[in-house]
């Protein structure tokens, strides 16, 4: 009977354990479409052999993510807003994350830091936006998701498809 009792403990005991773990990454939202922003959209632009995807205020200088590439090269310059001294650029779509080193300078027209990063187009994470339309940028744990409007998730695929 004793040996119950011992056992029983020590299985409580790991019990009480395992639940006082907490995750030290945000838990992504997996593959459910989210809705979009009114007044943000995706914007395509070429000039030039370079594309550009940008999510934001269209004729603003409202920019919450913008995808850079040259044609047929398969990398993206990726450019976002980060807190000042942030050095990543953390990315989720549908479930697939990924962290970007990224280079930062001081913004001219926003609070914080302007994050850079070169990245290859066929990243999971990338190519999962470009399945789903959408992706979600996470900045000191909380996520801002970036939706296209209806009729125009299109503008995604033709980006990468100029990518190469």
């Amino acid at each position: 009977m004793r040996w119950i009792w011992l056992g029983t403990l020590g299985l409580a005991g790991m019990t009480a354990a395992c639940a006082n773990v907490s995750p030290v990454t945000p838990t992504p939202i997996t593959t459910a479409s989210p809705a979009p922003t009114p007044g943000y959209d995706w914007f395509l632009s070429q000039d030039s052999g370079i594309a550009r995807l940008a999510y934001g205020v269209e004729a603003s200088d409202d920019l919450k993510l913008g995808l850079d590439c040259s044609a047929g090269t398969g990398k993206v310059d990726l450019v976002a807003l980060g807190k000042s001294g942030m050095s990543e650029i953390y990315l989720e779509s549908g479930g697939e994350t990924e962290r970007f080193p990224a280079e930062g300078e001081p913004s001219q027209l926003h609070d914080g830091d302007l994050l850079t990063a070169t990245v290859e187009a066929d990243t999971p994470v990338l190519q999962r936006f470009r399945r789903l339309g959408w992706i979600a940028q996470w900045v000191d744990g909380e996520r801002a998701v970036y939706v296209p409007q209806p009729g125009s998730a299109t503008q995604v695929e033709r980006f990468f498809g100029l990518c190469g």
